[in-house]
């Protein structure tokens, strides 16, 4: 029940920020659906798996690479969903962390802390 109330939050806030951000488009709600579950899929197969690759890169950039994981990780599901559309990479950038930074809040917030 706590993975659908967060991929739920997370649809919301994808609706949210698409709503603020002129480059991010969302079609309707079951896209922003869609986005949140392949968002967690890939960040749960993806996402490890190029961390590993690019270690070396991320520890001489200090973790700061890992921003650009998680924008790659954007443009990926940018790829895999229609109805979902990021102009750039930077605004994929963007994108994730405002994304990143909501969830923790609202997560905060909800008392649905990791």
């Amino acid at each position: 029940m706590k993975l659908l109330i967060r991929i739920f939050i997370t649809a919301l806030l994808v609706m949210a920020i698409a709503y603020i951000m002129k480059g991010v488009v969302v079609d309707e709600f079951t896209t922003a659906l869609t986005v949140a579950i392949v968002l967690a899929l890939l960040n749960f197969f993806v996402k490890p798996i190029l961390v590993l690759f690019t270690l070396p890169v991320t520890f001489f950039t200090l973790g700061l690479f890992l921003l650009v994981i998680n924008a790659v990780i954007i443009l990926l599901c940018d790829h895999f969903v229609d109805g979902f559309s990021v102009n750039s990479f930077w605004t994929a950038m963007l994108f994730s962390i405002i994304l990143s930074l909501s969830q923790s809040l609202v997560y905060q917030i909800t008392g649905e802390a990791k």
